[in-house]
């Protein structure tokens, strides 16, 4: 079975710079794997920003959107595990795209191999006020809210919050690791259970090998353009060239 997985591409809303080049990259990655793979996984936070109104969707992820659609029309499963920045979905994506929707982990067998995928924001290491943060955004209540707010001002709003189009650096090396820890240290005790991990989050591209399995972490695609793929149940990194789409 051919599996890519991806995570961390935020996928900006706005026609800014940052948002032309990362859909840019996207939709060539897209393009490059089509006839290849079998099951694409998109390990959270695709999208700098994801929420559906009652009748209205973000315009401007149409590109990715349709070649997503085209994708799942060649015959491939898509699959998407929900991040920090993208997690307010509704039923678009599961209806109109055919992508699989996991709001928290996502567990398959492929080739044999027990596999566990998040996107990681939820297993770092220290982070009391992010988790408590996460608890309350998640809550049914506030994502009904931030509902009633005019599309038009909620995502001027967003743009004001969100700082992705503005990191082409990685946290602090102290933040890095605190994290990277955290990730690692609930990797090692998941594998008592899997065999393969794999989280997001960190923008740490890295495949490791453990006692019990293997813990991969798919990167980013602001600085790296990394993602992973499990073929015949092996877990190998990659780094994407635009050039060569």
């Amino acid at each position: 079975m051919r599996v890519y997985v991806i995570s961390d591409m935020h996928l900006g809303f706005d026609n800014g710079d940052f948002s032309k080049r990362q859909m840019r990259k996207a939709i060539g990655f897209i393009e490059s794997i089509r006839g290849k793979v079998d099951m694409l996984i998109m390990n959270g936070d695709i999208f700098d920003f994801w929420m559906e109104w009652r009748n209205t969707i973000i315009g401007s992820f149409f590109p990715i959107l349709r070649a997503l659609a085209e994708l799942h029309d060649d015959g491939c499963r898509l699959v998407l595990t929900a991040g920090n920045h993208d997690f307010w979905f509704r039923d678009f994506l599961q209806d109109k795209i055919g992508i699989e929707i996991f709001p928290d982990i996502f567990r398959v067998e492929i080739d044999g191999k027990k596999v566990f995928v998040a996107h990681g924001d939820n297993y770092t290491a220290s982070d009391f006020r992010y988790h408590f943060y996460r608890s309350i955004i998640r809550f049914p209540l506030v994502r009904h809210l931030a509902g009633l707010f005019h599309p038009g001002f909620a995502l001027w709003l967003v743009g004001k919050i969100s700082r992705s189009n503005q990191r082409t650096d990685r946290p602090g090396r102290k933040v890095d690791r605190k994290r990277e820890d955290g990730l690692t240290q609930s990797a090692k005790e998941i594998l008592q259970q899997s065999d393969i991990v794999l989280f997001g989050h960190t923008h740490n591209p890295v495949v490791t090998k453990m006692k019990n399995g293997v813990y991969a972490n798919s990167g980013d695609w602001i600085n790296n353009n990394s993602y992973l793929t499990l073929i015949d149940g092996e877990v190998e990194l990659h780094f994407w060239k635009e050039e060569s789409s």
